[in-house]
């Protein structure tokens, strides 16, 4: 009998354990004398007088020129740390929260279970890395904890000599912590003083939500001032290059954001131009089809498809003869919504509908995500499914996913408290290593089998009646749900039972921390929906200790282990007794769906009855095969996005970074030479192609050259000349042009109008280039049924795309900047332009949006923004497109109702649209 590869390698890697010990227990061992010399340090900090702290931070970065590291600095940093928490808020780091702060300044996840004060972690390795001056960002899941965060840290940090600032979702809204600002009787606000986002930024710590800092990034590289631009990024040598990023950054509930979140694209978005009354149309198409007839339903791969039958149906419904038909090639996408709005889209759910809009429940903590909206036309769908106003599609103006903006850090860490499970990936993707840090106290909570009832009635009878037993013993007691529509259930069942309790879900997000606070109080019942209140501690009441502690119920598996052990991980906190157990049907989704049937068939011929649960190992372990198939089909989807998105990364990176060499000042005369240069060569391929002069266009090239670059006819001996003569002497001229220019308007206006038309392009262009690149993305599986490599051929066409993109910008830009005629009383104009150029681009509204559940492809979209006008001096024919950036030539344009023009005029182009509401997601 033959073993297999992989249990050979399983066997290896036991023994070699044996051996050696884990990873882990290597990089404990390793760490040891570090805590060793921060613990031998901390009666000379206890020594110290008050007013020694706060010039420490000054003194450090003073030894750091001296060439000493951040490393030879640690122990009497965190030695300092911990005594100004000590001092200041009345905690003292533990070891075991050094060991948690080592690990974060070492590019690491710190997995520690619940309780044992990750928040206080932080401050070790934040308080060493904001020496440096490049600026830290703490990251938290929602706005609340930023500010609560910085509130209940800024003493430590302050104490020390050190910042602290705060972002919160609405642009305008930022701090600085300062202890003597306090002004909040209510302490919401307390040391909290206004301050303007790029001061927060400028803070030596800064803490935000992953999307405030991403949204930040996307508004900064639409901005066209370098000193309206708020984040501060460092140049990096790698890989021999010169790359900006950022310096460091700590992510709270990091599994949360690098995992769950990892396929949600930040976005901002301009509205389109689609009709919304197609929706309402398609919906009420499918509501006339017939399921196993007309469509089918795939569960469990998220799919709906219509037959032929359905498609025949539906086209006689419309009343069309043929949906493949170019103008009805449309009507399959919309139904094909319409269908998934009514099969997989569950109201309470999925969604809620809160004040005449469709608001999307994050699947993973149950949270309401205001603002948020899938890609692609589906939320419009579930708003034609619900009778509620539809809301208009919209283009994608910027964009990155989580993964690359995280990509970005040139030192990343974070904490939580479930990594394990999914640390091959984060070690794939993020190159992170999780380090599991050893409990302070011993863990004494019970985890209790697994108990399994046939019907979701009898399992919720059940879990009624566990409540009520363990409620009449005092212990409180946290149920876990995976839906809003759950927790309503077990609520109106307690309630006839007349059980007081807490409901803790996404309808009551504002109540989170306050309910989650008091859910270790004697007799107390807290209904949660997945980690909603997560961040939040759950403290015992004196006296329930003795009762037993807290006691979590489960009452689903979720699809990931990891949430599993965040339910359970409420209880048992720094050695608290407390215990663990779930109820489970058969009939749950994560059973129904993945589990194999032959587990409820066997179950039933075991003489399972209604009403009488069995604990199985057949079935335990059913369960957790189900969960690693789901968590290995989620992880293939999150890493095939990472395939696909790192085309648009590396397009992303590259005009952000030329962008970002404009707004640096940049001289762009160089730029702007070799753009004539690749112009003029385009052009020659054009009209006189090598291989023979048979198919030259003379006439074609003579009118080109006087109307694009307004030269004279090239003297009719170039007719004969070489090649490279012909485009040296055709350069020369182009050259001549644009010296003439340059003379006429000063070098230094000059300069100006190059970064303005190159801003202005750029800009346009790449939010063009962004809505065909996501056309290519929803189609390009299509390729597949031509034999061809889907993930090549958008690798290729994409790069295709980008070229042709490069080359647009390269024949607008030099069509205008040849063209250019500015009068005296237009320089102050331009320059006045230039500095108060579209300060509100950059507060565009912005969206994290949903990506589909089991979808690969898909591209979220977001509400609208506003450029302010642009003024320009452009010297245009009345062919030559206009310099407004419409795309429409100029006499359709700004020359209507105009002879053609002897010279320049200033002209106003029309914005892109009105601005609408922020109404992103501050989760």
């Amino acid at each position: 009998m033959s073993l297999s590869f992989d249990s050979l390698i399983s066997g290896f890697n036991k023994v070699m354990t044996k051996v050696f010990g884990s990873h882990n227990q290597r990089v404990l061992k390793k760490v040891l004398p570090v805590i060793e010399g921060i613990n031998a340090l901390e009666k000379k900090m206890r020594d110290l007088p008050d007013q020694a702290f706060p010039k420490m931070a000054e003194v450090w970065r003073a030894r750091l020129a001296k060439h000493e590291t951040l490393d030879d600095l640690l122990p009497e940093v965190f030695a300092a740390v911990r005594e100004s928490a000590r001092r200041t808020i009345g905690l003292r780091h533990y070891d075991a929260q050094l060991i948690g702060g080592w690990a974060l300044h070492n590019r690491m996840i710190a997995e520690m279970v619940t309780g044992e004060g990750k928040t206080l972690v932080a401050t070790s390795a934040a308080a060493l890395n904001a020496l440096e001056g490049n600026g830290v960002h703490v990251v938290t899941v929602n706005d609340y904890l930023a500010r609560r965060d910085a509130q209940w840290m800024g003493p430590v940090y302050e104490f020390l000599g050190l910042t602290v600032g705060i972002i919160q979702h609405s642009y305008e809204e930022a701090y600085r912590f300062d202890s003597s600002h306090a002004n909040d009787p209510q302490n919401k606000m307390r040391c909290l003083r206004p301050c303007d986002r790029k001061a927060a930024y400028a803070a030596d710590i800064t803490y935000g939500t992953n999307n405030n800092y991403g949204f930040d990034y996307l508004r900064d590289n639409m901005k066209t001032r370098k000193e309206d631009q708020v984040q501060r990024m460092v140049k990096v040598e790698e890989d021999g290059e010169t790359k900006r990023m950022f310096a460091f950054a700590i992510i709270d509930e990091a599994d949360n954001i690098l995992i769950d979140e990892a396929r949600t694209p930040l976005i901002i978005s301009g509205s389109s131009e689609d009709d919304p009354q197609k929706y309402a149309q398609a919906d009420r198409v499918v509501k006339r089809l017939e399921s196993g007839v007309d469509f089918e339903v795939k569960e469990k791969e998220h799919v709906v498809m219509m037959t032929e039958a359905g498609i025949e149906k539906a086209q006689r419904l419309l009343g069309l003869d043929d949906f493949y038909t170019g103008e009805n090639m449309e009507w399959p996408h919309l139904l094909e919504n319409a269908l998934k709005a009514h099969a997989l889209y569950r109201n309470e759910k999925e969604y809620v509908v809160t004040d005449g809009d469709v608001v999307i429940v994050d699947e993973f903590t149950g949270r309401m995500m205001p603002g948020r909206r899938w890609s692609d036309g589906l939320h419009q769908a579930v708003e034609a499914k619900e009778g509620i106003r539809i809301r208009e599609e919209s283009q994608t103006l910027a964009t990155i996913t989580l993964q690359n903006y995280f990509k970005l850090f040139r030192k990343l860490s974070g904490m939580t408290g479930t990594a394990s499970t999914e640390a091959m990936e984060l070690d794939k993707i993020y190159n992170l290593q999780v380090l599991t840090i050893p409990t302070n106290r011993p863990l004494v909570r019970n985890n209790l089998p697994d108990v399994v009832y046939r019907t979701k009635k009898e399992k919720w009878d059940a879990v009624v009646e566990e409540i009520c037993r363990i409620h009449e013993t005092g212990r409180p007691i946290l149920v876990g749900t995976t839906s809003i529509e759950n927790s309503e259930i077990v609520s109106t069942m307690l309630k006839r039972r007349g059980v007081k309790h807490e409901v803790l879900n996404a309808k009551y997000h504002e109540k989170e921390a306050a309910i989650v606070s008091r859910a270790g109080y004697r007799s107390t019942v807290t209904i949660a929906t997945n980690m909603a209140g997560r961040g939040t501690d759950i403290l015992l009441e004196p006296g329930v200790a003795e009762l037993g502690g807290l006691h979590v119920l489960g009452t689903e598996r979720h699809e990931a282990r990891r949430i599993d052990n965040q339910l359970r991980g409420r209880c048992g906190r720094q050695g608290d007794p407390g215990s663990s157990q779930f109820l489970l049907a058969l009939e749950d989704d994560l059973m129904r769906v993945f589990a194999p049937e032959w587990v409820s068939t066997i179950l039933l011929r075991m003489g399972m009855t209604e009403g009488e649960p069995i604990e199985s190992v057949m079935v335990s372990n059913a369960i957790q095969r189900a969960q690693k198939r789901m968590e290995d089909r989620n992880f293939d989807i999150r890493k095939n996005l990472v395939e696909y998105d790192k085309v648009m990364n590396e397009q992303r990176l590259m005009i952000y970074t030329q962008r970002q060499d404009i707004l640096d000042g940049k001289d762009m005369r160089e730029t702007l030479q070799d753009m004539l240069e690749a112009r003029v060569a385009d052009v020659l391929d054009r009209f006189v192609p090598e291989g023979g002069r048979g198919g030259w266009d003379w006439d074609g090239l003579v009118e080109y050259f006087k109307a694009k670059f307004g030269i004279e006819a090239p003297p009719d001996r170039l007719k004969t000349a070489k090649d490279e003569i012909l485009r040296e002497e055709l350069l020369e001229q182009v050259m001549a042009v644009y010296e003439r220019r340059e003379k006429e308007v000063g070098a230094e206006v000059m300069r100006q109008i190059e970064r303005f038309l190159l801003l202005r392009s750029m800009d346009e262009k790449w939010k063009e280039h962004l809505h065909n690149m996501e056309t290519l993305r929803h189609g390009i599986h299509l390729r597949a049924q031509a034999q061809l490599d889907p993930k090549v051929q958008y690798k290729k066409e994409g790069y295709e795309m980008f070229e042709t993109m490069l080359e647009s910008i390269r024949e607008e830009v030099t069509d205008l900047v040849l063209k250019v005629e500015i009068r005296k009383e237009d320089e102050k104009r331009l320059d006045d332009t230039w500095k108060g150029q579209e300060q509100k681009k950059a507060e565009a509204p912005t969206m994290a949006a949903q990506a589909e559940p089991a979808g690969e492809d898909g591209r979220p979209a977001a509400p609208a923004e506003k450029p302010k006008p642009f003024v320009a001096s452009a010297r245009a024919g009345r062919n030559d497109p206009c310099p407004c950036g419409s795309g429409k030539k100029y006499k359709k344009c700004h020359g209507v109702g105009e002879s053609a023009r002897s010279g320049g005029a200033t002209r106003t182009a029309p914005s892109d649209g009105d601005a609408a509401d922020d109404d992103g997601d501050d989760r």
